[in-house]
């Protein structure tokens, strides 16, 4: 799983693209949902949280996918 979070509007979008790319080559599996988070120094609160509900919860569905993915390998 991939995320990025930056001050920018794409919220280092554009920097995931060539990531994913450069950990395919090397052999790692990436899942294929990511996040990017813009605009970041103004989407966190004073205690880290993330202050809009709806990107919170992609974040937190992000992680549920990847837990279940891990389950599944140590299955």
């Amino acid at each position: 799983m991939i995320c990025a979070a930056s001050p920018g509007g794409f919220g280092g979008l554009r920097g995931l693209v060539h990531l994913r790319a450069i950990l395919g080559n090397i052999g790692i599996t990436v899942l294929p949902d990511q996040i990017a988070i813009g605009s970041v120094h103004t989407a966190l609160a004073e205690d880290g949280t993330l202050t809009d509900a709806s990107m919170a919860k992609r974040v937190s569905d992000l992680g549920a996918g990847l837990a279940r993915h891990l389950q599944k390998l140590l299955a």
